[in-house]
């Protein structure tokens, strides 16, 4: 009976014991080799990109209701790129940034990051996009610090966090007496105005940052680099493997079609355009004539659909809001009207402002009406540019781009053609003849100069009090 009981056939829940334990080893061998969905699979699949930037001027803001900022327009690309809508995150500190992207509350980081050796120890970075250098920022007045042995006995103040930090850091280490105050959540863009009104003597700044706020604080001068030439850079999770490649076969895409350059230039063209006296002289007037024309210009502006501060700024280009300015050609009042346009436009009174400045205005809108076969931005510089040089020219330049391969909607073209029609061998076979080509690029360079100024000053200040000249100008 022993003996026949050891061949017996095991019961059936030995069986199922067998069964489940395959299947586990199964399901757990499928579980380890079946490849996981990965942060860019995520993002595709719900549809939305989460990025994480800061609300400043060059990464994301709110203008006339709709959002506006270098790196803004760079994610809302790469989101069009991908196929997804964005999401923007505002981080209220800049040491907020690397944790909540590392806890996956977005997925990358999108706000003028310097990649550092620090950093990448933390996050994975794209390829630099582009190149910064860090100055030192001074009054203009403040002729003792040119360098950065010159800190020495210094107290520098700069925002907690930033590459700026680390920099100053190291030039310690390097023997440097200098005394870093580090400012829990100041941007960059206010110690620069601190700078401009005395307030603190010394802080630091990235190239780009720097000759940007120039332009709005122009007692605050760049004294001398302290650092060799850094990238930005997008920071990613370290397991965003295929994020990141996308993200940099995005920059190659962009860089290559021309894209960044258009991104680029909306925001940072021509920085490095720099008059002191003129732009002392432009903000000052800002204060004590432009609000003798503003409800003028605002009412006009809108009825012809139009930026006010782009008018305003364009009249400052004419004729430094004088109404009573004459130019060399004969152009009148403070949007320097010919007679004849002024005649055409019914204008009585030339040198009356509201005259004078409702037609100059249904000028503009009827050439960029005119022009409408161009857009966005290269459609109001060719509208401007006619303003200033007249149609005829700008039609000579663009049959000119079509001679040379050029598209004749792009601004870009008109840039590399206007020049052209100075010389016979070009303008002997234009129909409106010789032309001061260079003359209507650096007008409406200058325009824009102004218009980002008054952009500025609009999105700090509380507009209606800065129309009734309330804006204390002193220290600017």
């Amino acid at each position: 009976m022993a003996g026949n009981s050891l061949n017996k056939v095991p019961s059936l829940p030995v069986y199922l014991l067998i069964i489940i334990l395959y299947i586990s080893i199964c399901v757990l061998f499928v579980y380890k080799f079946t490849p996981k969905a990965t942060i860019l699979d995520n993002i595709l699949k719900t549809g939305k990109i989460k990025v994480i930037t800061r609300n400043n001027s060059h990464c994301y803001y709110i203008y006339r209701d709709q959002p506006m900022g270098f790196e803004y327009d760079l994610v809302n690309a790469f989101a069009d790129y991908l196929g997804v809508k964005l999401e923007i995150i505002i981080a209220e500190q800049w040491d907020e940034m690397i944790p909540a992207l590392m806890d996956g509350e977005g997925e990358l980081i999108a706000a003028s990051m310097t990649i550092t050796p620090k950093r990448k120890k933390q996050v994975a970075f794209s390829n630099g996009y582009m190149a910064i250098q860090q100055y030192i920022i001074v009054h203009r007045d403040n002729t003792g610090i040119k360098k950065a042995e010159d800190l020495a006995g210094k107290t520098v103040r700069i925002r907690k966090g930033t590459s700026y930090q680390e920099r100053l850091e190291a030039l310690k280490k390097d023997g440097i007496d200098l005394t870093i105050e580090l400012q829990d959540n100041t941007p960059t863009e206010e110690l620069i105005q601190q700078v401009a009104e005395k307030t603190i003597e010394v802080t630091v700044a990235d190239k780009n940052i720097a000759l940007l706020n120039r332009r709005y604080y122009p007692r605050a001068i760049l004294a001398g680099p302290i650092s060799e030439s850094e990238q930005l850079g997008w920071a990613l999770n370290v397991n965003g493997h295929k994020l990141l490649e996308r993200v940099n076969k995005f920059f190659h895409t962009i860089k290559k079609n021309g894209k960044f350059a258009e991104i680029y230039n909306k925001y940072y063209a021509h920085i490095d355009l720099f008059d002191y006296v003129d732009l002392r002289t432009y903000h000052q007037r800002l204060v004590t004539r432009l609000p003798l024309y503003s409800s003028i210009i605002q009412k006009a502006a809108k009825k012809h659909d139009l930026d006010w501060r782009l008018i305003a700024s364009q009249i400052y280009q004419e004729s430094h809001f004088d109404p009573e300015a004459i130019s060399y050609a004969e152009a009148h009042g403070l949007m320097q009207l010919s007679k004849s346009t002024a005649e055409s436009l019914g204008v009585e009174d030339i040198f009356d402002p509201e005259q004078n400045i409702n037609a100059g205005v249904q000028h503009l809108r009827n050439l960029y009406d005119f022009f409408n076969q161009a857009d966005g931005l290269d459609r109001l510089f060719i509208a401007l540019a006619a303003y200033n040089v007249g149609q005829g020219h700008i039609l000579d330049s663009r049959n000119l781009a079509r001679k040379m391969d050029l598209d004749p909607n792009k601004w870009s073209s008109m840039e590399k053609t206007l020049p052209l029609l100075r010389y016979q061998k070009y303008y002997k076979n234009a129909k409106y003849g010789y032309c001061r080509g260079k003359e209507p690029i650096n007008y409406v360079k200058q325009i824009m100069i102004y218009y980002d100024i008054l952009k500025r000053r609009s999105l700090v200040f509380n507009t209606d009090f800065y129309l009734h000249n309330t804006i204390p100008l002193s220290q600017e």
